[in-house]
């Protein structure tokens, strides 16, 4: 009889554990999904500045020459409780939708609720610029309205399980010819888990 009931025992102290295990994997899953659930990283264009530009007339050759060196400071806010890490990162300027300058973002990590910011330079392809028939127009104008498209891809750890996040932000502005400002009209951004 002595059996019977040492079998019971260990029956139910085996049920009571298996139940306080998966009791605790639901709390910490309930968790992850909720208090821990991965956020968006906020991606913005904090200021767009021309580091150096020079233009000039090739009477010979028949041609403008162009030289735009944009310098573009960028702000990654990580909104999670854990770390973020990012990688291939990159910049693109258009004009009127025409890619015409690109750079890369430097990889990194930030802590969490950290911000980073992360400067770079972009430097305008002139051929490409040269080549779209509206730019003398714009010129003449005096403004040349460009946009940027910085990218950002990375990782929100959570202990063993990692996301991958995007973030992408778009920012519409205009480079006033007359004193070399930068006016800038529009930024957007986007992000998906």
């Amino acid at each position: 009889m002595e059996k019977g009931s040492a079998c019971k025992r260990f029956i139910t102290c085996l049920l009571v554990t298996f139940s306080i295990v998966i009791a605790i994997v639901l709390v910490a899953l309930i968790l992850i999904l909720t208090v821990f659930k991965p956020k968006q990283p906020v991606t913005s264009v904090d200021a767009i500045t021309i580091q150096d530009m020079s233009t000039g007339m090739d009477l010979f050759k028949m041609r403008i020459n162009l030289n735009v060196t944009l310098e573009v400071d960028v702000s990654v806010k990580n909104t999670n409780k854990f770390g973020f890490r990012y990688f291939d990162g990159s910049a693109t300027l258009n004009y009127r939708g025409e890619l015409i300058g690109e750079a890369p973002i430097p990889n990194g990590e930030i802590a969490p609720q950290e911000t980073n910011k992360v400067n770079f330079t972009l430097t305008v392809m002139a051929d490409r610029f040269l080549s779209n028939s509206q730019v003398i127009r714009d010129a003449a104008l005096g403004s040349l309205p460009l946009n940027a498209v910085v990218t950002i891809n990375g990782e929100v750890f959570l202990g063993f399980i990692k996301f991958h996040v995007g973030s992408t932000s778009s920012c519409d502005f205009t480079v006033m010819l007359s004193n070399n400002t930068v006016v800038v009209n529009r930024c957007q951004s986007k992000t998906k888990i």
